[in-house]
């Protein structure tokens, strides 16, 4: 979604720190090493924001101007299935 054409370490980092943010005390005393699964367009549009994040700080994002707001525009980038009613 930033149009960054290589990955670098730095992304990778950023998103697993995003990922791992999204774990609550909670699931860990319930012995949850990631989040729920049920959050999961939630989760991966903080991802997505924070990994696009890092490419723009670090100068390989080619899609400008960067959005205001990464998640927001993280989710509008997501897919969203929309089946029609057949009968």
């Amino acid at each position: 979604m930033s149009g960054a054409i290589r990955v670098h370490d730095d992304m990778l980092l950023a998103a697993s720190e995003a990922l791992a943010k999204q774990v609550s005390e909670e699931n860990y005393k319930k012995g949850l090493i990631y989040p729920p699964f049920t959050d999961i367009r939630k989760i991966s549009a903080d991802i997505a924001a924070s990994v696009a994040a890092k490419a723009y700080e670090l100068g390989l994002a080619t899609h400008i101007p960067r959005p205001q707001d990464l998640v927001k525009y993280a989710e509008s980038c997501m897919y969203s299935p929309v089946y029609r009613n057949y009968r």
